[in-house]
């Protein structure tokens, strides 16, 4: 079992895999920041100055000046602009993996190539032939 198991591990498609998962957890992380940090505050600027992250609805009824004073009351809350930034972080980190994947795809796409044709049709008799005969089978024409 513990061979199979090694086995299993050295395979390129298991190694390529972790890879793949390092990468795209380090890629997410940019992701979220350039979605924090570059692209939220001018777009809450142009809303009117609104922070997305401190947009939150109190559970409790009561009444918090900032996201950090209602985690440290322990309150419950809809914290729904923090949603907003994950939702818009979602997206670009969809579409970036779709570019990726499209460009891939281009790059190891086999070129379709036409098969020469290894049939033809006897002129006197119409039945198919294999297209080095000299002589159809079927009626004993010659063939060019």
């Amino acid at each position: 079992m513990f061979e199979e198991f090694k086995k299993f591990l050295i395979k390129g498609n298991m190694v390529d895999m972790a890879v793949g998962f390092i990468f795209g957890a380090a890629f997410s992380t940019i992701v979220k920041s350039l979605v924090n940090n570059i692209i939220m505050p001018p777009l809450g600027l142009l809303l009117g100055k609104v922070d997305f992250s401190q947009l939150f609805i109190p559970l409790d009824g009561k009444h918090y000046d900032s996201l950090q004073a209602l985690e440290k009351a322990g309150a419950p809350a809809i914290k729904y602009g923090l949603f907003i930034n994950d939702f818009i972080s979602f997206v670009i980190l969809g579409f970036v993996i779709f570019m990726m994947v499209r460009y891939y795809n281009r790059l190891t796409a086999k070129e379709e190539v036409e098969e020469a044709p290894t049939v033809k049709k006897c002129p006197e008799c119409a039945m198919e032939i294999p297209v080095e005969a000299k002589v159809c089978p079927y009626c004993n024409a010659p063939q060019s």
